[in-house]
């Protein structure tokens, strides 16, 4: 079984979506797990997100994948496997919510599973998000166009990435910024609120709102946290 790091435009899919996104990218579901304090364990929870998606196909191909990945010095075989392989694939490395985290991608033949890891003492070591392959391909592919925004007459103002964030000036000069998602090429989310893009531009014009991309910040090089030596 393959396993290589997450694309940045795969990160994002390693956490929650919206209701929309779920069903557009065939998310199924996922499972969360930690390995004890002592870093050995194994302890998962799984959390349904379609059920009528969750096959026996796929139960055998999920199980597959954790299984392998469980066996000597794999991604899931202890904590120390998990920062051990982190090293070996730098790339791999992301900013998550909190602090830098990892991620891998592992495909079965109709599924694909991303997982997002933290060996860290003490948190959740990993969450493998679960994705029906060809629905979650062509939603990412589709996204690479970026989000439109145009105004009433259908001008077109900019573009963003998908998961990039507008800024909304309001009328009486309040500013706030939203992240937004790429639903199609005319249907976006905005702080998780689904919009057509005429829809978007209409109420900011009635609302005297204006709006703008947020600069994207240049990419850092991320360094990976320091951990302890590999322990057997």
């Amino acid at each position: 079984m393959e396993i290589r790091a997450l694309t940045q435009s795969e990160q994002k899919y390693t956490y929650a979506q919206s209701m929309q996104l779920e069903g557009q990218t065939g998310c199924i579901g996922h499972l969360r797990g930690d390995f004890n304090t002592s870093g050995y364990g194994f302890h998962t929870t799984w959390f349904d997100t379609r059920k009528q998606w969750k096959t026996d196909e796929f139960k055998t191909g999920l199980d597959d994948v954790i299984n392998t990945l469980r066996e000597d010095k794999g991604l899931l075989h202890s904590r120390y496997d998990m920062a051990a392989f982190a090293r070996e694939n730098p790339e791999s490395a992301f900013q998550g919510s909190y602090c830098t985290e990892y991620g891998f991608r592992a495909d079965t033949d109709k599924h694909a599973f991303l997982l997002r890891c933290n060996p860290t003492k003490g948190d959740y070591n990993f969450y493998c998000y679960c994705y029906v392959k060809e629905w979650l391909d062509r939603h990412i592919s589709r996204a690479e166009q970026g989000i439109r925004f145009i105004d009433p007459h259908y001008k077109e103002l900019f573009r963003i990435p998908d998961g990039g964030k507008i800024i909304i000036t309001y009328d009486w000069g309040e500013k706030a910024e939203k992240t937004c998602r790429f639903i199609d090429a005319c249907h976006t989310e905005v702080d998780s609120n689904l919009y057509h893009i005429c829809e978007f531009a209409e109420r900011m014009e009635k609302n005297g709102a204006t709006y703008e991309p947020k600069p994207q910040e240049p990419p850092s090089a991320q360094k990976a946290p320091k951990h302890k030596d590999h322990e057997r």
